[in-house]
């Protein structure tokens, strides 16, 4: 079987600025809501059978404990916060398993859940449905693969390593060096990504980073091993920062198997004034049932 992992914040994000609102009966726009949905369903009817989607029900996590300038809730607009919860209702109404993180970030579900589908054997394939650099590190070969569907472009080992200059499992040192503005933690002063790739192509992380002279040429090698020196264990805490935990509570892949809608969603098509919706996910369970 294959699994699909969605970016539930990232979807919302990317509907709500491309399409236009849509009010409810009580003037609560459910437009991204509504995007969202419509693009889940493009996925069931494409074949997924096996799909969670993760959220960021609170924004913070436990990383702002550790970095005072890690990424908050602080600049979103509150038209597009307040249809976080409705998202993960109206996801729920469809049949589809939501992770609403509230501790974790919804990077941190969807590689937990990467993790999970990972460790069974029946599990062919994995699809991480976003195009965040963050979950680039979950990328292995030949099972799980991230797909930016907006761009329809699809990352395996080889393409992370094009894009980024280093693998997967070095994506948090080289967050850690060059920084995460989308995150709130800067990097180390001076780095940036082509001398974070090229030295950690050649040493393999941050701790194996050896004083010069290099065995590879990079400009400014000199005020970047300073900067290295005195602030190696800010990198660190960066590249905890940057590391994706497994540990969140997904459940299992059966949990994850879409057998259709609720009978909440009519409701939920209703007040997000698409009945089409309805229709295509009544119309895909009947065929799958038949």
């Amino acid at each position: 079987m294959e699994v699909h992992l969605v970016d539930g914040t990232y979807e919302l994000f990317r509907h709500y600025f491309a399409r236009p609102e849509h009010l409810d009966s009580e003037g609560v726009d459910v437009g991204a809501v509504r995007g969202v949905v419509s693009s889940v369903l493009d996925l069931l009817e494409g074949g997924a059978t096996h799909l969670g989607v993760a959220t960021d029900h609170t924004v913070e996590s436990f990383r702002n404990d550790l970095w005072d300038g890690y990424k908050t809730g602080e600049g979103i607009d509150p038209v597009l916060f307040a249809q976080f919860p409705l998202l993960e209702d109206a996801l729920r109404s469809l049949g589809v398993a939501v992770w609403a993180m509230v501790d974790h970030e919804a990077d941190d579900g969807l590689a937990s859940a990467c993790a999970v589908a990972v460790a069974d054997e029946r599990v062919r394939r994995v699809l991480i449905c976003t195009p965040d650099k963050d979950l680039a590190q979950c990328v292995r070969d030949p099972r799980v693969v991230q797909w930016d569907r907006r761009a329809d472009v699809r990352y395996d080992e080889a393409a992370v390593v094009a894009k980024f200059g280093v693998p997967p499992a070095a994506i948090p040192d080289y967050l850690a060096l060059v920084g995460d503005s989308a995150d709130g933690f800067p990097g180390l002063r001076g780095w940036g990504a082509k001398s974070a790739a090229t030295l950690l192509a050649r040493y393999g992380s941050l701790d194996e980073i050896p004083d010069p002279p290099w065995d590879v040429t990079v400009r400014g090698a000199a005020a970047l091993a300073a900067t290295l020196t005195a602030e190696r264990d800010t990198a660190r805490l960066f590249r905890t920062l940057a590391t994706l935990r497994t540990d969140a509570d997904v459940g299992d892949v059966d949990d994850w198997r879409w057998t259709g809608p609720t009978d909440a969603f009519a409701a939920w098509t209703a007040r997000m004034g698409a009945p089409r919706l309805l229709e295509r996910a009544t119309r895909l369970n009947t065929t799958r049932g038949a």
